[in-house]
């Protein structure tokens, strides 16, 4: 009776460590098909000729990409949806697409009644200073960074003053229907505990994406590529 007592208590003593471990296996899995429905929305919108301006493309440092945020985010507030941010690497972000950091998108209502069950957004980062801005800190677009719904259309006219002027160019893509929105109000941070969970506990998203010492993960590596093939370097 003993022994049965003893063991029973070292399962009850274990339970909380099990537990854990199984949720932080959960919370990985779920970066992972972040990373995964990160790449399908990006290889479908640029599949299509006519969505993001390839000029854009080639002229932008990095690429926030959130796939499926949920509708009703917009009408309750809170948190509106997690995906990731890929950038090129090197100085001035001129190198090679990177591995992808975690980010999350959060705000209050900013108005954005999509009308959809579920909308992707993808938000070109067009400068360096956009860029930097989004490494360290929560940033609040169309305040800290100005931001612009983007053009549509590989041959559309990008040299607009507004578009020049933007820091960000935004997008939305729900039920099929590609356009650019703008996300003013919202705030855009890295998701740390995420990006402990893909590479560990002293992983940020300044070091995941200046560092070359970390690599994307195997969910993340359809996006970098198919990044990569749409537009191998930047040009000015």
């Amino acid at each position: 009776m003993n022994r049965i007592a003893a063991i029973f208590a070292g399962a009850l003593m274990l339970a909380p460590f099990s537990f854990a471990r199984s949720a932080a296996d959960e919370n990985a899995k779920d970066e992972n098909n972040r990373l995964q429905n990160a790449g399908t929305v990006m290889q479908e919108i640029l599949d299509i000729p006519d969505d993001i301006p390839q000029d854009l493309l080639d002229k932008a440092r990095c690429v926030v990409v959130l796939p499926s945020v949920l509708k009703a985010a917009f009408v309750v507030g809170g948190s509106y949806g997690r995906g990731t941010m890929v950038c090129r690497t090197g100085k001035d972000f001129r190198g090679p697409w990177g591995a992808p950091a975690m980010y999350a998108l959060e705000g209050g209502s900013v108005g954005l009644q999509i009308g959809a069950e579920a909308t992707d957004f993808v938000i070109l980062v067009m400068n360096n200073r956009g860029a930097e801005s989004l490494l360290h800190s929560k940033v609040k677009l169309g305040g800290d960074a100005s931001v612009a719904a983007g053009p549509k259309g590989r041959t559309a006219s990008a040299d607009t003053d507004a578009y020049m002027r933007a820091e960000m160019l935004s997008y939305s893509r729900a039920r099929g229907v590609f356009a650019g929105v703008s996300l003013e109000g919202s705030t855009l941070r890295p998701d740390n505990d995420a990006n402990h969970r893909l590479y560990g506990p002293d992983a940020t998203a300044a070091l995941i994406i200046t560092e070359p010492k970390y690599e994307s993960p195997e969910s993340g590596r359809a996006l970098v590529h198919r990044l990569q093939k749409a537009t191998p370097e930047r040009k000015m």
